[in-house]
């Protein structure tokens, strides 16, 4: 049994990163024979893509997918530590499946993900959920054939859970979600080390992938006729910071953009390294997406340094006056934590004003909840809930004033769209993202799904826009 270690976990050290190569072993490409799994996913979009990481070495093991977790032999929960909600949710579920064992002790419960790397989430299993049969961590997760053959044989909980710097693992399977779109990890990890966040002892040490790596797999997704990468990171404007070479996002995204792929997303990106040219090349090439994700958490400059962000409110405002000033048409969208610890109301009335200049495309806004073992957990916090509750509720009115206004803008536009898939609601027949990330509803024909077409914005609404594809 291997349980996290926050002081393990937090130390960053000069070591060169080992990289590692994934191999599953021939015997073990049975395990699964004639068993199904079921996989459930909270989180970001790096949670998601480990998921299709797990799903693929879940399937090389013989494993089919079942849609039900009551049906399902193996269920397994890939867990999201950033806020409190996403851990209700994963133990939440944790309680369902307790009775499901109940009923059925022969099924087999795991958990990975960030939650794996809590010291505390790891002592409430051992405690309460006895019914979890394995878990492991994500600086393990290609072990996990390894860690479910050690349950399988022994019966026996098992726990596997590195607390270290990281290393970097090449060749891991991957089963995609979309065949049009596609994730490519291009860094793990972050040293930033944000006074709320927990994602430095949950992820690891800030460790870039080598570019060679990457360009291969984005080379191999041209050739099979993806249309869109999005490069994953904790922070991807770091890319390159610890590698030896003088090489960085900048340098990365060109490269990226000359494999002509059709589309490149990236996120999510740290303010404090958003580089002058890294701004000009996504201007330059017309293959990145002008959608940048932008988070600045407050608009006080006070409670950003409380926060460890780095960066003054003037300093934002200047990178994002600068943005919109070179990148022609650019969409930019943030998160915003309203009620952090010592929060006044004038802090967050600074928070609104920066709002009203920015305007922002779209933003994810959140009341802060503390995390385990974080500096910020530790803070004194005298606001009410409610008085929290309350900015929230202002801070929404004032976004989706600008949600609004800036889909009406779109309206009349004829946009280039990447048609995802069939809509369920009945409505429309089609639903896809521009490039500037807009969702947009439209009829059309099932055909074009998988294809960049041309489609005219007819209507705008707070959250999406609707169309009307170009014949």
């Amino acid at each position: 049994m291997q349980l996290p270690n926050y002081k393990e976990a937090s130390i960053r050290s000069k070591e060169r990163v080992v990289k590692e190569q994934y191999k599953l072993p021939i015997e073990d490409r049975e395990l699964g024979k004639n068993k199904t799994y079921f996989l459930k996913t909270y989180g970001c979009q790096m949670n998601e893509h480990d998921s299709e990481n797990i799903q693929a070495m879940l399937e090389e093991m013989g494993f089919k997918e079942s849609e039900n977790y009551e049906h399902a032999d193996l269920i397994l929960l890939n867990t999201c530590s950033i806020r409190e909600n996403a851990h209700n949710k994963a133990f939440g579920m944790l309680g369902r499946l307790k009775h499901l064992k109940q009923e059925k002790p022969d099924i087999i419960i795991g958990l990975c993900g960030c939650m794996a790397q809590e010291e505390g989430v790891i002592q409430e299993i051992l405690t309460r959920y006895p019914q979890v049969n394995f878990v492991f961590g994500t600086h393990n997760l290609h072990r996990l054939p390894i860690v479910l053959k050690k349950y399988m044989d022994t019966n026996h909980q098992e726990i596997e859970v590195f607390s270290k710097e990281g290393n970097l693992i090449e060749g891991m399977p991957v089963k995609r979600m979309s065949p049009y779109k596609a994730y490519v990890n291009i860094i793990y990890g972050c040293d930033k080390f944000c006074t709320y966040c927990i994602v430095p002892y949950t992820r690891g040490k800030q460790r870039s992938r080598r570019k060679e790596d990457i360009l291969q797999e984005i080379e191999e997704l041209v050739k099979e006729g993806y249309q869109e990468v999005t490069l994953l990171g904790q922070n991807v404007n770091a890319y390159g910071k610890d590698l030896e070479e003088n090489y960085g996002m900048e340098d990365l995204l060109e490269d990226v953009a000359k494999t002509n792929i059709p589309r490149i997303r990236f996120m999510t990106s740290h303010p404090w390294d958003f580089t002058d040219k890294m701004i000009e090349v996504i201007a330059k090439y017309p293959n990145i997406m002008k959608a940048i994700h932008l988070p600045v958490q407050s608009g006080s400059s006070r409670i950003l340094r409380k926060m460890g962000r780095r960066y003054t409110k003037e300093s934002y405002l200047e990178l994002f006056d600068k943005i919109k000033k070179t990148v022609p048409n650019v969409s930019i969208s943030t998160d915003i934590i309203v009620g952090f610890p010592g929060e006044e109301e004038e802090d967050f009335q600074e928070t609104l004003d920066l709002v009203r200049h920015c305007k922002f495309d779209n933003a994810f806004t959140f009341i802060y909840s503390p995390r385990e073992n974080t500096p910020a957990s530790r803070l004194t916090d005298n606001t009410p809930l409610e008085v929290k509750e309350k900015r929230l509720q202002e801070l929404n009115q004032l976004v989706n004033q600008y949600f609004l206004e800036n889909n009406q803008k779109k309206v009349g536009n004829i946009e280039k769209v990447l048609v995802e898939g069939k809509n369920e609601n009945g409505k429309t027949d089609l639903y896809g993202y521009t490039e500037t990330n807009k969702l947009i509803n439209f009829n059309g024909s099932s055909e074009t799904i998988g294809k960049i077409v041309d489609v005219k914005v007819i209507d705008a609404k707070t959250w999406s826009l609707d169309g009307e594809i170009c014949e």
